[in-house]
């Protein structure tokens, strides 16, 4: 194949634009991997400054169909037409080199490099890589870049090391390396996964404005109340199959769930009414790092939601409900008799199972296997003769929490790394009902799975309640929330706002607690 890196010739320039020439057209791609086809003869076609979203379960053929515009593998057949050009043999550097820009979910960034050196763009020029050196252009680069996506441009700020940062900052400086350049199409695949509402929002309104300057966007998510929030439109997979294209606007979610999944989803908001008033967890003026004065109670068999901002303090007041970060002063009672959670093992004592945000790393032991992973937390509980563990009993608990979690895996002897996302989430789940918890604590329970696994989770959580479980969901996913709990808790700067009851609760009124003023909450 012809090389398509450097040469002008032989690369469309990303400026060479006719406002009626497509960005980009996709015909017939083609990829297989051994004998799977994980591209069945995709086609579509990009308009200049229009938004499409990709939507589709893992394991669908999204992640390929990307790394293959972005030139980070060769398709197996079909073609790619760029600003009226087809081009063959595309490697990262001819994607950039023609307009396209990828902010991936790993985000791809240097932990010890500068907010304002990440904004550092590879171009390139007569067959090498060159780096531009003007120091005052790229300080104005990153100046406009991070204003567009609302983030600080104070000096101090710019010097920070990416790695002293929150994910969600990082996420945003992500997108904002990608909007610095002179970019025809800028792929964003699943850029909301650490985001609150409020940078949501923002990030709208970051899309918003590339399309009013002639840029493509091309939003891989999940979740369908932001596809219809921005608009534009839809191009759905399923099994490698591009299966529809549509406006959001005009499908309903229970019809795009149709057609990512080929079931029909309920997203009809549960209410346990097995659970009484016997109260399970009572938290009396807790303080921490973060957080303070903070007091609820959760009774046995509710779905108790906790959000707010980044600052609000929820995510530290999980980690103190799960001995993580222990809490300063205060008291937590659990069955009425006083909760010792100074260590994760205390609180896994006391009878508290804690899923925690980022299953990858704070989670999962990736190398290991399914089995592993599920009877980790009760290693001890399954020793028989001299100490040993009795492995005929692990297998036997590891495969019974497959078998209820609905886990999609042959064998629990395959790596966990070899799941998709929804059965990580579910194998980590399973691992914390091994140890038969009163209270479950689920942080971000379906950050990062599709609608299929999300629908799957909630009707395991949901049955875990009837059942007479309480469960803690702490989420920035507040249709997540609006769709499970009995009731949601909303945080602001450290303590508690409002707790509302979720019966007839919509959005708004969330969201205006989690935006009010001190003293001002939402009754």
């Amino acid at each position: 194949m012809q090389s398509t890196i450097i040469a002008e010739t032989k690369m469309p320039s990303a400026g060479a634009r006719s406002d009626t020439m497509p960005f980009l057209e996709v015909r017939d791609l083609e990829k297989r991997f051994g004998g799977v086809r994980a591209l069945k003869g995709v086609s579509f076609t990009i308009e200049r400054g229009r938004t499409y979203h990709l939507m589709g379960e893992n394991g669908c053929g999204k992640s390929t169909l990307i790394k293959i515009i972005s030139g980070a593998q060769p398709a197996d057949g079909g073609e790619l037409t760029i600003n009226g050009k087809k081009v063959e043999g595309l490697t990262p550097i001819g994607a950039l080199a023609a307009g396209i820009e990828t902010v991936y979910q790993d985000l791809s960034l240097l932990p010890n490099l500068s907010v304002e050196a990440l904004t550092q763009q590879l171009v390139a020029s007569n067959g090498s890589l060159a780096r531009r050196l003007d120091l005052k252009g790229l300080r104005e680069t990153a100046v406009r870049a991070l204003k567009d996506v609302g983030l600080p441009t104070e000096p101090a700020f710019l010097s920070t090391p990416v790695e002293e940062l929150p994910i969600a900052t990082r996420q945003l400086i992500a997108i904002a390396r990608a909007i610095a350049s002179d970019a025809g199409l800028v792929i964003m695949d699943e850029p909301t996964t650490a985001l609150t509402r409020r940078e949501v929002d923002n990030l709208i309104r970051v899309v918003h404005g590339l399309h009013a300057k002639g840029v493509s966007v091309l939003f891989v998510t999940h979740k369908l109340d932001e596809c219809k929030a921005i608009g534009g439109q839809a191009i759905i997979m399923r099994d490698g199959l591009k299966v529809a294209e549509c406006d959001v606007a005009t499908q309903s979610k229970t019809e795009l769930g149709f057609w990512m999944t080929g079931k029909n989803l309920d997203d009809t908001r549960y209410r346990v009414d097995t659970h009484g008033d016997e109260t399970l967890l009572s938290v009396e003026r807790l303080g921490g790092a973060g957080f303070d004065d903070v007091s609820f109670t959760v009774s046995k068999g509710e779905i108790f939601g906790i959000t707010g901002l980044l600052d609000s303090g929820r995510n530290e007041l999980a980690l103190s409900l799960a001995g993580v970060e222990p809490a300063r002063r205060g008291s937590v009672l659990l069955a009425g008799r006083r909760a010792d959670l100074s260590s994760p093992a205390s609180a896994i004592e006391a009878g508290i199972g804690y899923v925690p945000e980022d299953r990858l790393s704070e989670g999962l032991f990736l190398g290991k296997s399914i089995r592993e992973n599920i009877v980790m937390a009760v290693l001890d509980r399954l020793r028989g003769a001299f100490g040993l563990l009795d492995s005929r009993r692990a297998k036997a608990l590891a495969q019974k929490t497959v078998d209820d979690l609905q886990v999609a895996t042959p064998d629990i002897d395959n790596p966990v790394m070899s799941l998709s996302g929804g059965n990580q989430q579910r194998v980590l789940i399973g691992r914390w009902l091994t140890i038969e918890p009163s209270l479950l604590i689920l942080h971000g329970p379906t950050v990062g799975v599709d609608i299929g696994s999300k629908d799957t989770i909630f009707r395991i959580i949901q049955r875990l309640a009837g059942d007479g479980m309480s469960v803690v969901i702490i989420s920035d996913d507040l249709p997540e929330l609006l769709q499970n709990c009995d009731r949601v808790m909303v945080m602001r700067k450290g303590r508690v706002a409002d707790i509302f009851p979720a019966e007839g609760l919509e959005e708004d009124a969330i969201y205006k607690s989690m935006m009010a003023e001190d003293g001002q909450g939402v009754q």
